[in-house]
Order: structure tokens, then sequence, then C-alpha cells
């Protein structure tokens, strides 16, 4: 008889904002057979600022937890805490109550490093060696209190596609926008959810994906906050060295006017961010300043990792009944960076069951 899927949920708590931990230990301490039983896992943040970093990249990098790290923070430099993020101006968040207010993590450069890093919320790795997989927390701690992360497992053998579809998706009439596909007047949760039932998957994955000729968009999956999608993110499409510029203060109201001084301190401070980013990947032959000067040059596009695809996984969590392991706050985001003649985007939805 063949082995069911099966899936773990665990339960961590970082110790400092920054953290790597081995899901794949903890897992082998919850079920020290689980990567003999399947050949492979599926893993699932509930976060969005932590995920996974895809197996191919971590494999580039060795499984090298100081060279994630250094590769991670050479984005967190780019976006530094405490700069003008609106994200981060209470008195601007009308969606909460004064507690909350008082209580809330500042955190947009979290979200934003999360982003231009190309974290996952969800990856799939082959169980073929065993090598660490980390659960990769930017905001790990709000202050001196240590926040409760959640990441679920999925261990499986096979997967086969049991339905596909394409969905167009309106945009807005500017330029750079984003749109919130689980906002309920978009309506595509609700008929993935139709179909996630109709369809019998309890354990599976729903891949969202933009079909190939889309240009100037990309897709994540992070909290669709206004004053950060409509404000934060924008202005690193715009100008992403903006914030790094700021280094914590309002140095620049007018990103589009950045005076040669600052370019220069940017620079000194790229040189830094660059050499950290080539000795994480080990691109030790690319030739510092030819990157840098990119930096300034290119569209934010090809520097940042955004992705043209977007896994959510399924499961029935022992219920019967399959859903989308979703955390509070995830939402999938269709973003644009320059709009198309017809203003809609087409995506691909393909459904798979996990055998």
């Amino acid at each position: 008889m063949a082995t069911q899927p099966t899936d773990i949920r665990l339960t961590l708590k970082p110790e400092s904002r920054l953290e790597l931990i081995d899901v794949s230990e903890r897992v082998e301490a919850e079920s020290g057979d689980f990567f003999d039983v399947y050949r492979k896992s599926a893993y699932a943040s509930h976060h969005t600022t932590a995920g996974f970093f895809e197996q191919s990249f971590a494999r580039r990098l060795k499984h090298d937890p100081e060279a994630l790290e250094k590769y991670v923070g050479s984005f967190k430099k780019l976006f530094p805490p405490n700069a003008d993020y609106r994200h981060d101006q209470m008195e601007l968040r009308d969606e909460l109550s004064d507690a909350q207010k008082l209580v809330e993590p500042r955190n947009a450069d979290s979200h934003l490093t999360y982003i231009g890093a190309g974290l996952e919320n969800c990856v799939t790795y082959l169980n073929e060696r065993r090598a660490p997989v980390f659960f990769i927390d930017l905001d790990g701690t709000n202050g001196d209190t240590r926040r409760t992360r959640k990441t679920t497992v999925v261990g499986f053998n096979s997967e086969t596609v049991v339905q596909e579809q394409v969905l167009r998706i309106p945009m807005g009439s500017h330029p750079i926008g984003s749109v919130n596909l689980w906002d309920p007047k978009v309506g595509v949760l609700q008929q993935i959810e139709e179909h996630i039932a109709t369809l019998g998957i309890e354990k599976g994955r729903v891949s969202l994906s933009l079909s190939p000729d889309e240009k100037n968009t990309g897709l994540t999956v992070n909290e669709y906050e206004t004053l950060l999608m409509r404000h934060d993110l924008p202005d690193v499409l715009k100008n992403p060295l903006r914030f790094m510029a700021m280094r914590g203060v309002n140095m620049l109201r007018d990103p589009g006017a950045i005076k040669e001084k600052a370019k220069d301190y940017m620079k000194y401070d790229l040189v830094h961010v660059v050499n950290e980013f080539i000795e994480a990947t080990g691109l030790s032959d690319t030739k510092v300043e030819r990157i840098i000067d990119k930096f300034f040059q290119v569209p934010a596009n090809r520097f940042l990792r955004m992705k043209r695809k977007v896994d959510l996984i399924v499961s029935d969590e022992g219920t019967g009944n399959g859903r989308i392991i979703n955390g509070t706050y995830q939402s999938p985001i269709l973003v644009q960076w320059n709009r198309n003649q017809d203003r809609t985007r087409t995506v691909n939805v393909v459904f798979s069951r996990f055998e």
C-alpha cells in the first residue's frame, strides 16, 4: 500500500530579529523516518516576513547559513529599519486601533527585504540528500518580545495535475500598481476554494503563474497593507535606493532628485552591499563597479528577485476537507511596474494533488 502524504505543523520561537532556523532538524525530531518515507517535502510559512529559499538557490549557496545571512543582509541594507516608510507611520494606519498602534511592529523593512530577496511562502525540496532547510525570519522579535512563528511541512512522493485554468486580472490605470488576489472584489480566492472542494484535494498545491508573454510584472505573497503596497513598494520600484539613502532619517523628500553628494554617499554604501552579495553568492569574477552602476541605471525588476510564480499549499489538516494553508495576513499579490495596453494580466492556475 502506497504511503499517504502527511503534514507536520511546527511552532518556532526566534531569539533574534533576523534568524535562520533549520526546519528539517525539527521535522526529524518529530518524525525520525520522515525523509526516508517521502521523496519530497513542501514547506509553507504562515508569515509575510519569514519564508524559504528555493532548493536550487540554497544549494548554490551550499546551504551555508552564514552565506544565506550575508545574502539577506545585502537587501536589509537596501531597506534599513527606521527609514521613512509609510507603513511604519502608525498615525496613518487607520485600520489599527489605538491599542494596536502601540504594539504593531514597525517592520516595512522586513516586508521589502522579503520581496526583494526573493523569499517564498512555499517551496518544495527533494529529500534525496540530507541538507538543512532554513526558515528565514526577518522579523522574529518585536522589541524584547519573541514572536511565535508557524510553518507546515507536507511529505509526499508524487504529484498529479488535476486541473488548470486561466484568469484575467484587471489592473489599475497607474503604471506602477498592485492587486490583492485575495480581495473579495477580485474573486480569485472564492474560485480557488470552490475548485479545491470540487476536485476533492485533501493535500496538494495551487500554483499561480504569469503567462510567458506578460512583461513588467511579478508575483509575491505578502501583506496587502495599503501604505506598504501603494506607497513603499512603488517607491522602491521607482527608485530602489531611496530608503538606503535616508539611512534612518528623512534625508530625501523627493526620491527623483538625488543630489550628487547623496549619490556618492550611496555608492560608498553600495560597495559594501555588493561585496557582501558577491561573497555570499560566490560571484567573485563579477566587477563591483559594473554592478553598482546597474543599481542606478536599470529598473528594479532587474535585481529585485520578484517571482513569476507562487505556490500555495493545500492540506486538510486531518479534517478531510482541503484548504489553502494561509497565514492571517498572507495574500498573493500581483505587482506591475509598467502597464500594458489592455490593463489586464493573465494568471495561470494549476491544481495538483499530492500522492
